[in-house]
């Protein structure tokens, strides 16, 4: 078995605060001093590229996945170790999931959360065995979790898929979370 590959999800639109650009540096930087690999969205922009840049500035090898109507857009982080080029959206999750051996989600939006939840519930249901952790160290989605906490206690999720995810408050913690094995 070869290097751990965690796949990040995170923002990528332009005009981010400068913090959530350095967070994902730190995610970036702290995959490559494991020795791992990064799977990302194939983009270069905001949070997306940092995190690739940084990663590969530190010697880790990065795949991005990205569909071609994103290419299109002049949006690929072409300095990717592997770029695959997809369709769609969906075949673009399923190729990263499919590359991945974790899976961190950073601070983003529609799509983070998107991408977020279809791991997350993927693992509850026995879909796979990896890690699904969020790193949060700011309180980016204290809304979000007190919703889903919200849902639990109205009898819509069960504690077990509550706890399924791995809520870390600083890049270590996350990184760390991303090598356990989920204990079923």
């Amino acid at each position: 078995m070869g290097p751990l590959a965690v796949c990040v999800y995170c923002g990528s639109i332009e005009g981010l605060p400068a913090h959530y650009l350095e967070l994902a540096a730190q995610v970036g930087r702290g995959i490559a001093a494991r020795g791992w690999q990064l799977v990302s969205g194939g983009g270069k922009a905001a949070m997306m590229g940092a995190v690739g840049a940084a990663a590969r500035a530190g010697g880790a090898r990065t795949t991005g996945v990205i569909p071609q109507a994103l290419v299109d857009l002049e949006w690929a982080d072409h300095d990717s170790d592997e770029l695959l080029v997809v369709d769609t959206m969906r075949e673009r999750k399923a190729l990263m999931e499919a590359h991945a051996d974790a899976f961190m989600a950073l601070p983003g939006g529609v799509g983070t959360c998107e991408e977020l939840f279809e791991v997350w519930t993927a693992g509850y249901l026995g879909m796979h065995d990896k890690p699904v952790v969020l790193l949060d160290p700011d309180g980016h989605y204290t809304g979000l979790l007190e919703w889903v906490h919200g849902l639990g206690e109205r009898g819509f999720v069960r504690p077990e898929a509550i706890s399924r995810l791995v809520v870390a408050g600083d890049v270590d913690e996350a990184l760390d979370a991303c090598a356990r094995r989920v204990e079923r």
